[in-house]
């Protein structure tokens, strides 16, 4: 089985390719603008590196949200874009599952995982999964929520498992608020931003051959942070 990996949706932009268990070649860039004019070049590199023509691919996976808002239309639009031109199954990852599975396993299964995410404002982006991995795959505890890291404090305050690891762009905030509370937490080593090369991981455990996909759509916690004119 052949996945074509993208990601646009926070502050990077990245390609992956995965064959039948391991990546064949991934591209990762930290960039805040620019992913309409990276990604496609991107896919053409990382599909030159591994060797494989868009004939050979047999899924894309792309992240839907929560991100920004721009971003996360670049990359659906491009993943829908490739996988409707070719007759290709789509399938959507989240950015808070694709940043939590960037977790080694070891450390994920320790204790329960917070995955908070900037949001350029005074909340964050915030979802919890559990301790133990079920068929490789992460189990969410919560739905993706935006909140304040205060509302956060009372939220993971009581009902945690063992220890809480913390990861995520706003990882460093929330880890203070919560040891401010009295909420023992620690930082996650996992990077901050989601990794093509894990969401295609993570669209090998969930799909199987012939099963049948929605198009993914956007995850939108909250409405775009723009006003329009009434003039």
């Amino acid at each position: 089985m052949i996945i074509l990996a993208l990601d646009t949706a926070l502050a990077s932009c990245s390609v992956a390719l995965w064959r039948d268990g391991a990546i064949d070649a991934g591209r990762f860039v930290p960039m805040d603008r620019g992913q309409s004019e990276a990604i496609m070049p991107m896919v053409r590199q990382v599909m030159a590196e591994a060797g494989a023509q868009f004939a050979d691919i047999d899924l894309v996976a792309v992240t839907t949200g929560p991100g920004a808002f721009t971003g996360l239309r670049i990359g659906l639009a491009a993943a829908r874009g490739l996988a409707l031109a070719a007759g290709l199954p789509c399938l959507g990852v989240t950015t808070l599952e694709a940043v939590a599975a960037g977790i080694p396993a070891a450390e994920r299964i320790a204790g329960t995982v917070l995955v908070v995410l900037e949001t350029k404002r005074a909340d964050v982006y915030a979802q919890s999964f559990g301790a133990q991995v079920i068929d490789d795959d992460l189990k969410p505890l919560n739905s993706p929520s935006a909140v304040a890291p205060e509302s956060l404090v009372h939220a993971v305050g009581s009902g945690v498992a063992g220890r809480l690891i913390v990861v995520g762009s706003a990882a460093p905030r929330v880890v203070a608020a919560l040891l401010q509370a009295g909420v023992p937490a620690s930082l996650g080593a996992a990077p901050g931003l989601p990794d093509a090369a894990v969401i295609a991981g993570i669209a090998a455990w969930r799909w199987r051959p012939g099963q049948v996909l929605a198009p993914p759509a956007p995850l939108y916690l909250k409405p775009p942070a723009v006003t329009r004119s009434l003039v």
